[in-house]
């Protein structure tokens, strides 16, 4: 409770029905401070614009989703029950309801917000898939994104020991936003390959 008093106390955005992506990166700042969770936060964000330009969907709506969808995960990381929630609460009145539901629904496990739109199931997707794609790159010689080839990744996808913790049923909810999972790894790794300096990979 003391993190939504401290928001609400030093709070400096109105209440409006959407932030910019300039007050996203300064909340995301705000909450976190892990380098490595901030880094991830961004590549799923680049990955849900990326698939907004692919399936004709808000493209500002879906990149601020995903760089700010585990605002509270350093609060909750040892109660993962609350993770998610306490994020919701923190953008009540800030984003859409639609962004909120998205958020929750990626923690659906705990929430019990059940994914529905197709935000929800893209999230959900880009969440897991940005693992299994710095995994992959972390493995090749180079260490670099932009050496990592489709083939590799489906392969690494279809070999469940490889970044075990990663689940795959996760990706494949990406078939449920009309993507095949070929289309879903190669929009993710072109969108993590443009922002390759940003990730130090």
């Amino acid at each position: 409770m003391i993190f939504l008093v401290r928001f609400k106390i030093n709070k400096r955005y109105p209440v409006t029905n959407m932030l910019s992506r300039e007050d996203g990166v300064i909340l995301l700042n705000r909450y976190i401070n892990n380098d490595k969770l901030k880094k991830h936060s961004y590549a799923v964000e680049a990955i849900l614009k990326e698939i907004a330009i692919k399936i004709h969907k808000d493209v500002e709506l879906w990149g601020l989703t995903g760089l700010i969808h585990d605002l509270d995960f350093e609060y909750t990381k040892d109660q993962p029950e609350k993770h998610a929630i306490m994020t919701g609460q923190i953008l009540t009145g800030l984003v859409p309801d639609e962004v909120i539901h998205a958020i929750e629904s990626h923690n659906y496990q705990h929430t019990m917000t059940i994914p529905t739109t197709h935000l929800d199931k893209a999230l959900i997707s880009a969440d897991a898939v940005s693992g299994l794609i710095i995994a992959t790159a972390l493995i090749i010689p180079s260490k670099k994104l932009e050496d990592v080839k489709l083939e590799t990744l489906v392969n690494k996808y279809k070999d469940k020991s490889f970044a075990a913790g990663c689940n795959r049923k996760r990706i494949d909810l990406c078939e449920d936003i009309g993507l095949s999972l070929n289309s879903f790894l190669e929009i993710s790794l072109s969108a993590l390959k443009k922002i390759s300096n940003q990730l130090n990979l």
